[in-house]
């Protein structure tokens, strides 16, 4: 059958095909530079995870050894208490200030231009 002889509906059936081979091939490639991109990320999200964990487990012990520095002075309990009034107040303020600046900053939508 020659393209003179196909019917309107068999054209029609054709480019319908066409268009979803199309979109699967697009969603494939965007799969595909997603997959690209997390593996490219992965080994620096690891270094950052790692670095996190490492940094948090040095305040830790740095506060423990705090504690153990005060109990020679105070009663054990009195310098572990004592340490984490301190973290909370600090937390306090770093949670009050960080919320003021956000309510500065208006909605996330915003952009910085509107502003």
């Amino acid at each position: 059958m020659s393209d003179a002889e196909r019917s309107v509906l068999e054209i029609l059936r054709d480019i319908g095909s066409n268009v979803q081979d199309i979109v699967r091939s697009e969603s494939r490639l965007a799969r595909a530079q997603i997959r690209a991109r997390i593996s490219s990320w992965q080994s620096g999200l690891l270094l950052l995870g790692i670095g996190a964990l490492s940094g948090f487990f040095a305040v830790f012990f740095a506060l423990l050894a705090l504690v153990h520095a005060l109990s020679h002075v105070l009663l054990a309990w009195a310098a572990a208490l004592l340490v984490s009034c301190s973290l909370a107040l600090c937390a306090a303020l770093a949670i009050t200030a960080g919320s003021r600046r956000l309510k500065r900053r208006g909605p996330i939508g915003k952009s910085d231009q509107e502003s």
